[in-house]
């Protein structure tokens, strides 16, 4: 054996041999490649900044996002459409992450038992929604989504808007004394369906 192969240090065969050394390695590999692929990210400006015409959401959409939430709607339906032809032809342009700087968290998945709604925003009536929300099969026979008929003579929580306002400002979201104030006179009277259908009648409507 060569003087070379006696000195110390990290050898292949000293690696291989230990468990707990290839753990450590291994994580310290993709901490260190996480970290140069998430940082840069946060400083570029089409993942921080809203594109144009972006406007947070009024206190009842807000509200329906939450209900959108609550109802678990992301474990059938992303709001992520990729950049393939395939995507884009039946769903429209795909998705951009200045289309969510104001969504904490963001709704992107890749879960679709049901279709993608990252751009359903303006493509049904009202009414329609409404009556799907009620019971998907009345426009939809092989729907297997289930209803939600509660949500129509729910009202909304209108008190809990402007703390969750306040809160979303705090991490970045823009808006202003005066819209946190009138959060809850706005949404005064609305049910929970009102609520969730204006916030699906904007989704993707800010990038054609």
């Amino acid at each position: 054996m060569s003087n070379q192969d006696k000195k110390p240090g990290f050898s292949h065969e000293k690696i291989e041999t230990s468990n707990f050394l290839m753990i450590v390695l291994i994580l310290v590999t993709v901490a260190f490649g996480g970290l140069v692929e998430i940082v840069p990210l946060f400083f570029q400006k089409s993942t921080t900044e809203p594109i144009k015409g972006l406007e947070p959401y009024t206190p009842v959409q807000l509200a329906g996002r939450d209900i959108y939430v609550r109802e678990g709607c992301y474990n059938c339906h992303s709001q992520m459409i990729r950049p393939f032809r395939a995507e884009t032809l039946r769903y429209g342009h795909y998705s951009v992450a200045g289309e969510f700087v104001y969504d904490h968290p963001f709704q992107w998945g890749s879960k679709r038992t049901g279709p993608d709604l990252h751009r359903v925003g303006g493509k049904y009536s009202d009414e329609w929604q409404r009556i799907h929300m009620i019971n998907p099969r009345d426009l939809v026979p092989e729907s297997i989504m289930p209803a939600y008929p509660w949500l129509e003579t729910t009202p909304v929580d209108a008190d809990s808007l402007a703390p969750n306002m306040r809160a979303l400002r705090a991490v970045g979201v823009p808006y202003t004394d005066a819209q946190i104030a009138g959060a809850a006179a706005e949404a005064q009277g609305k049910t929970e369906l009102d609520a969730l259908i204006a916030y699906l009648q904007v989704l993707g409507t800010h990038l054609k």
